[in-house]
């Protein structure tokens, strides 16, 4: 693993920036019946979450998530306890938060948040996923993958790629987070975990390339 950097290296800039961009649904938000918080070590998606709350994109929140070796020593409750901390801090009233504790992977996230909705019968047609900003592609195919039922919305906290980087505090862990997503979009897709998505070859050769310089920790 490169030495670890407060900065993106000059380097590496354009690449991580073709990773970052394609990762990025650029959906418009618009109300849904749910918005669905799925836990990371970003806690900028509860920040997310919350102001959409308060815009009236919807109703109600599911924060899903347990903990994963990068999320344990930050969020060591629980990536969704915490996510709901932050969110009644920002205003969000508790009777609007639901919690999915149990999650360890995005398809957790998907599938037993639906399950908890159908226990509490809360119909669904529509949902906003709320994610950190490169987990938005994967979590758009793997939610179309889970549950075609249901029209899907992609969201994350409006921040350039820099500002992004300096939130978290670890160029490195986002770029190694970036290159390991870029590379579950075509094994999740071949295992059956999602649906296919278009690679284009610029996206293609940025990842070979970082992948290549080291960033490798979170490749399948």
């Amino acid at each position: 693993m490169p030495e670890r950097s407060p900065r993106i290296p000059g380097e590496l800039r354009a690449d991580v920036e073709t990773l970052w961009n394609y990762h990025d649904m650029h959906h418009e938000p618009r109300p849904t019946d749910v918005g669905i918080g799925l836990g990371s070590h970003d806690s900028g998606v509860a920040t997310c979450a919350a102001g959409l709350y308060h815009r009236g994109m919807f109703p109600l929140i599911v924060f899903t998530g347990a903990n994963a070796p990068t999320t344990v020593e930050r969020f060591p409750r629980g990536e969704a306890v915490h996510y709901r901390e932050e969110a009644l801090r920002l205003g969000v009233p508790g009777e609007a938060i639901m919690l999915e504790t149990e999650a360890g992977n995005t398809g957790d996230n998907i599938t037993l948040t639906r399950r908890l909705l159908e226990e509490r019968d809360v119909r669904v047609r529509t949902v906003t996923l709320i994610s950190r900003p490169y987990q938005q592609r994967r979590a758009y195919a793997t939610c179309r993958k889970l549950w075609p039922e249901v029209d899907v919305l992609c969201a994350s906290r409006p921040q350039p790629l820099d500002e992004y980087v300096e939130s978290i505090g670890d160029v490195d862990r986002v770029i190694t987070m970036l290159v390991g997503d870029t590379q579950r979009i075509t094994v999740y897709a071949e295992r059956g975990f999602a649906i296919d998505q278009l690679v284009p070859e610029p996206v293609r050769a940025a990842y070979e390339r970082l992948r290549a310089g080291g960033f490798t920790g979170r490749l399948v």
